[in-house]
């Protein structure tokens, strides 16, 4: 995992398997990439999406890193969540039922209000509509993220989510039968909802995000307190598993995002898993490489096959320049975990800074690249990293490509033709590399026609 920009490594914009994190004012949103946290949160909502006849790969889950209490859904089936939101939770519960009052407005057709003008626009423009950060997730550049406004912080953008209070009553009815249906505990949206019931009095200004875009009634806390009590599975537990992945997701997001309350927030006595995984991620973040690599070692010891831990060792170390011991850090890392696009660009990094201009190591970083790209075919980053390592090996046409590759995802139009005709006029017998060169300039011809 990533969290921050590699000083030591110029051309990397963005960090790769990671948490993204921007050294700006508390209130800039910045785009999360953990692939730990992804998969506990998919695990966590697959029983909620199969009732609703949807598979993860429908349903994008967005991570956004900002104090504020928010979550909400955008331009399709994506559901936006705040890690101020998480960090509000106490327990797994409390997240799936967020996702699935989520859910329930995508289920019950509450985004039609300017649906057809955000279908016509490009996945980035229709998140840089309403949320002012989607070329930060369109294209890995943490400083687009300050270049609009967040949704609920601008007029526009509150006025895009906000919803009925009959709406939110039929989201909250969806997320408990979605809940009853996946046989899962529908307390933790009750308990949630309970935590805000206080600002529904307080003035417009001082209500969280979350309570301003979704009214917050009496009444429907009522409603959902009835549901709930008269449920048969208000009392089963989650699974162990899955509190141990919350308390471990909140120690990673405390660690990266507030290393100064980890000390507050655990005892120096507990020695925990969680604990030891904030600790040596503040460590890391205040820039105590010793401390941080001896608290990674410990937790190694506890989980020698944990691949995020692996991954974090890899992290640390090539932040710090130590690329080598990174590398083989982030290689067994990729071995755990074979199909973790994220872990693979981090390992492709490390093995191209590492390289030199060894064809050998450029090639096995090419090839982790290119699988990489199946599962991450949004990533302007595995395009710069292609680039970089086909241009080291001589193969100047692909690396001319790739760039081109990344603008039309940055909707640098211009440059992204330029470098298309570049790589046209030097392929030869690279028949799919020619079709894809010929696919982005006709993308681009169409993008000026609409």
């Amino acid at each position: 995992m990533i969290f921050g920009l590699l000083k030591r490594l110029p051309f990397l914009l963005f960090i790769l398997c990671a948490l993204l994190f921007s050294h700006k004012a508390a209130h800039a949103q910045t785009i999360i990439r953990d692939t730990e946290i992804e998969s506990c949160m998919n695990e966590w909502f697959t029983p909620i999406f199969e009732v609703n006849n949807m598979s993860p790969d429908q349903v994008k889950i967005i991570l956004v890193q900002s104090s504020q209490v928010n979550a909400f859904v955008a331009g399709g089936a994506n559901i936006f969540f705040f890690t101020g939101l998480i960090e509000k939770t106490e327990n797994p519960g409390e997240l799936i039922g967020v996702m699935a009052h989520e859910l329930g407005h995508v289920s019950g057709g509450h985004l039609v209000r300017g649906r057809k003008a955000l279908e016509q626009a490009s996945y980035e423009s229709i998140l840089g509509t309403i949320i002012g950060i989607g070329t930060a997730i369109a294209t890995g550049d943490s400083k687009a993220a300050g270049a609009g406004s967040i949704a609920g912080s601008s007029v526009a953008g509150r006025r895009f989510l906000a919803k009925t209070r009959t709406f939110e009553s039929s989201a909250d009815q969806a997320a408990l039968t979605s809940m009853k249906r996946a046989g899962m505990n529908p307390s933790g949206l009750l308990t949630f909802l309970q935590k805000l019931e206080g600002e529904e009095f307080l003035p417009a200004t001082q209500q969280s995000e979350y309570v301003r875009s979704h009214p917050l009634t009496r009444n429907r806390i009522s409603t959902m307190e009835t549901r709930v009590v008269e449920s048969e599975l208000k009392n089963k537990d989650f699974p162990p598993r899955w509190l141990d992945q919350h308390a471990r997701m909140k120690a990673k997001l405390v660690g990266f995002i507030h290393p100064e309350r980890v000390s507050w927030n655990y005892d120096i006595k507990d020695k925990s898993v969680p604990a030891l995984y904030a600790r040596a991620i503040a460590a890391y973040r205040q820039n105590k490489l010793d401390d941080s690599i001896t608290l990674i070692d410990q937790l190694l010891a506890k989980e020698p096959e944990n691949p995020y831990f692996h991954e974090l060792k890899g992290q640390v170390l090539v932040d710090f320049g130590k690329i080598a011991q990174g590398r083989q850090s982030y290689q067994k890392a990729a071995k755990l975990l074979p199909n973790a696009g994220l872990i693979l660009m981090s390992l492709a990094h490390a093995q191209i800074e590492s390289a030199q201009n060894d064809p050998k190591t450029l090639n096995m970083a090419i090839r982790n690249l290119k699988k990489a790209l199946q599962t991450e075919p949004h990533s302007t980053r595995i395009h710069r990293l292609l680039a970089t390592a086909y241009g080291r090996t001589g193969q100047d046409a692909l690396a001319q490509l790739h760039l081109a590759e990344e603008a039309l995802l940055q909707n640098k139009k211009h440059y992204a033709k330029q470098k298309a005709e570049m790589a046209l006029k030097s392929l030869k017998n690279n028949q799919a590399a020619t079709l894809r060169a010929q696919d982005i300039l006709q993308i681009i011809e169409n993008k000026k026609v609409k």
